[in-house]
């Protein structure tokens, strides 16, 4: 990295120091009380400025002001258990005094907690970790005892629990103004609290926001984590289709009547009837280079009831994918 004019200045300035500690050294000076009992004049007229510099110093004729440094308080609570736990209801108790404790300190130096982090030790001497994101940082003691008692509803270990310790991370409350057509969540709490359990009901990669793959295999996407706080595109947002495509999660195993090798009668759980007109066969592949190739061939169809359908074959087999709105 380039060396900045401060750091050259102070490295010069400590040359100069040393080359009059040198100086002192052959005079036989070694101590302060000896340095002091010089001439100030005599002193000025041989060291120059940096002499009288330092002789003022030797002095104690300078002053120099403290910088004040507070010192970060952690805002940590611990608890090891006398007897082996198997059952969250004394976790839930002592995570409760937890937060009751950190509430107050974080209140009396006007802080609030951005970010909570669990830990719990095992009896095997293994321990788990969580991290909690607040979505609008709080002391409130029931905002954040929901979140802890929302995720440990489906807490399972496989050893007892013999301790436990919760941190906060502070921070100042932040405040903000919106615009006259901007609303905020309600309860940004409360979303989060919902997202956590369908998190627990579910699994974390059945939650969030579905995102396109860069494939062309049809219906190809992956969940990502739920933002609420939506960023508008500029240009505003695009119109949404005429016709949406209801699509079936899996896709429903059909039977099929070919007539000269194109769809004439459908057959499945969700629709069926003859097929009054036909669109396709759309042919789309991919993955090709490893054992997830995949083929098929699509067709939208329009049966004679007014219903409109997606279906594909791929090996011989046929599945209606989903009904068009």
């Amino acid at each position: 990295m380039p060396e900045t004019a401060k750091s050259k200045a102070a490295k010069e300035r400590a040359a100069e120091i040393a080359r009059v500690l040198a100086i002192l050294h052959r005079w036989g000076i070694h101590t302060l009380g000896q340095f002091a009992a010089l001439e100030k004049e005599a002193v000025g007229a041989r060291l120059g400025s940096i002499g009288l510099e330092l002789w003022d110093r030797a002095c104690g004729k300078t002053t120099r002001l403290l910088k004040l440094v507070s010192v970060p308080e952690p805002f940590e609570e611990a608890f090891e258990f006398e007897n082996e736990i198997e059952t969250v209801e004394p976790l839930l108790f002592i995570l409760r005094r937890f937060l009751q404790q950190l509430s107050l300190r974080l209140e009396a130096l006007y802080f609030v907690a951005s970010e909570l982090e669990l830990e719990i030790t095992f009896s095997d001497k293994n321990s788990y970790r969580h991290h909690f994101k607040i979505p609008e940082p709080s002391n409130n003691l029931e905002v954040l005892f929901r979140m802890l008692h929302t995720h440990l509803e489906n807490f399972k270990s496989s050893s007892p629990i013999i301790a436990v310790a919760l941190k906060a991370e502070a921070t100042k409350p932040g405040s903000q103004q919106f615009n006259l057509f901007e609303t905020a969540l309600r309860d940004p709490a409360r979303l989060s609290e919902t997202l956590a359990r369908l998190i627990g009901l579910l699994g974390p990669d059945r939650v969030g926001t579905p995102v396109l793959e860069e494939t062309h295999r049809p219906d190809a996407f992956r969940m990502e984590p739920f933002a609420w706080q939506l960023k508008e595109k500029p240009g505003g947002t695009a119109p949404l289709p005429a016709c949406a495509l209801r699509r079936f999660r899996s896709p429903v195993p059909a039977s099929m009547l070919l007539v000269k090798n194109r769809p004439a009668h459908l057959r499945s759980a969700e629709v069926q009837g003859d097929v009054a007109r036909r669109k396709g066969p759309y042919r789309a592949s991919g993955n090709w280079w490893d054992a997830n190739a995949w083929e098929r061939a699509e067709w939208d169809l329009e049966l004679e009831n007014g219903a409109l359908c997606q279906c594909h074959s791929r090996e011989g087999r046929w599945e209606l994918d989903g009904i068009y709105d």
